[in-house]
């Protein structure tokens, strides 16, 4: 088997053929790659072309997507050592030679910048990986390249266009080209769906995982708060923020997040438990879980409710048990105290990331709006920066009204939110949908949200896993499992489950603008 591995590698660095020939359908999973890697049916340097080929074919022509914002120029390199490697000692770990976008908010290396979608840090090179990317590298992954965002993952405006960058334009949603892709993990979404790479990386303070993968019909994973190292990523909020993975399958999705978990010294609010997430990977996983039902993240579009009334059934039959209209009481009142706790966030935060960027770049949220404002026909185009002006007119992390509000969105949404509700129901999980359908891109009013299932899970913490559900016309929606503290493994069973007994992820039809 190595002998005709050794064949095929070596077909592949005298001829271009072998890239021609290699052709990744949009269902094969990293374990689907890796057997043809052992059956010497495929290569790392194969795969890696596949996918430059088909971004520089359907992401930068035709249905010109623009969601990859930058390449690594030494992928190809780097597949290369890889494939040899594999040769004389066989794979170096579960990623081995399979491509991975990030985010464009995470510091990588490869001659690549880190720029949050700014004019502003377009120099922005990092020294250092982020910490997890790191732990993707050893675990084999190649660095594909970046991918777009919405500019400062969408905290910039009050009427911002979810999947623009000031940087890099607007990235369309491929289900439907005049449609958003929602965010800020506009680009790794959009990728995933479009199968140019295997998987992606993106990042969430409220929504910008899940919102986006399930907009684009993929998987999104938001862990549990420090479980995935926050070190090397261009902040929002502390309390909040973390990378989280994004993938066609969950399986893929599990994979790719086991990767990423590591305890990270420098994170200071580092989650040293270790969960064996890809145990939790099994077909009966809903059997015999008492799962709530949140009514009140849900009726803001009729047709979305039908689909996840369909999932409900799918549910049940599935093994599980339903305890219908376990809702949150307070969900009301925890947006303002959020959105306190976001502002005064992200300038400390922010801050201290810029405090160690390389001479001549900004240095402080003050600097960053001073740049918009000078360059304010580049950079303010469409929305201006009013978000990024209340957070710089905020204090210390000591002033009363931060500690009271992250105090009060706390409670809100752990103990007084899904922890009464998993209590007082005896519940393994809770479900609602993810988000609406994708709405029409309009750079003129902004974003059209509808509603979303994403803030308890985004504000406490706490992990939140989406699916899949099927289709409102021609548009993907997804289903949202929200557990508690570390019950990753609750998810990934139901979730799991429910994406065997469904399979509704289709590939995208790119219907034009």
């Amino acid at each position: 088997m190595r002998k005709l591995f050794g064949l095929v590698f070596v077909t592949c660095f005298v001829s271009n053929l072998c890239f021609a020939q290699v052709k990744i359908r949009d269902a094969q999973t990293i374990n689907d790659l890796h057997q043809q890697m052992k059956n010497g049916q495929l290569t790392s340097v194969a795969l890696v072309q596949f996918y430059l080929d088909r971004i520089n074919k359907i992401d930068k022509n035709n249905a010109t997507l623009n969601a990859v914002s930058q390449l690594n120029q030494h992928a190809l390199q780097q597949a290369k050592s890889l494939d040899e490697q594999f040769i004389k000692r066989g794979f170096v770990g579960p990623l081995h030679g399979i491509p991975v976008l990030l985010k464009d908010n995470i510091d990588t290396l490869d001659n690549m910048a880190n720029t949050a979608g700014s004019h502003a840090l377009a120099n922005n090179f990092p020294e250092n990986n982020a910490f997890f990317v790191t732990q993707l590298i050893k675990a084999g992954a190649i660095i594909l390249g970046k991918t777009n965002l919405s500019e400062w993952a969408n905290f910039r405006s009050t009427s911002s266009s979810s999947g623009w960058s000031g940087l890099h334009g607007q990235t369309l949603n491929p289900y439907d080209l005049s449609t958003s892709p929602c965010g800020s993990s506009s680009g790794s979404g959009v990728a995933i769906a479009a199968n140019l790479a295997t998987v992606a990386v993106g990042t969430e303070t409220d929504g910008s995982v899940t919102c986006p993968s399930a907009i684009n019909g993929i998987v999104g994973i938001k862990p549990t708060l420090g479980t995935v190292s926050r070190s090397g990523i261009i902040p929002i909020a502390h309390s909040q923020d973390t990378a989280g993975p994004m993938a066609r399958t969950v399986t893929d999705a599990v994979i790719l997040l086991s990767a990423m978990v590591a305890e990270d010294p420098q994170d200071p609010e580092a989650n040293s438990s270790v969960i064996d997430y890809l145990s939790h990977l099994k077909t009966d996983g809903l059997s015999g879980k008492r799962i709530g039902v949140v009514r009140n993240l849900m009726g803001y579009h009729k047709k979305l409710d039908a689909q996840f009334e369909q999932a409900i059934e799918t549910i049940k039959a599935q093994g599980a048990i339903i305890v219908d209209n376990t809702n949150f009481e307070n969900m009301e009142k925890w947006g303002e105290a959020e959105f306190t706790v976001l502002l005064y966030e992200f300038k400390n935060d922010l801050n201290k990331y810029l405090a160690n960027t390389a001479k001549g770049l900004p240095k402080s949220l003050t600097d960053i709006i001073n740049h918009n404002q000078q360059n304010k026909s580049l950079a303010m185009p469409y929305f201006d920066q009013e978000i990024m002006i209340m957070a710089n007119e905020k204090g210390p992390l000591t002033d009363k009204d931060y500690l009271e509000a992250l105090t009060s969105s706390k409670k809100m949404t752990q103990e007084n939110g899904i922890d009464l509700l998993l209590k007082t129901h005896n519940l393994d999980l809770l479900i609602a949908p993810t988000t609406g359908p994708a709405w029409k891109i309009d750079h003129i009013n902004g974003d059209h949200y509808l509603g979303a299932a994403s803030s308890a899970a985004a504000i406490s913490g706490y992990p939140h896993i989406t699916v899949p559900m099927g289709f409102v016309h021609h548009l993907p929606v997804g289903i949202s499992f929200i557990g508690g503290k570390l019950q990753e493994g609750k998810l990934i069973e139901a979730a799991f489950s429910y994406e065997q007994a469904t399979q509704h992820r289709k590939p995208p039809s790119f219907i034009p603008k």
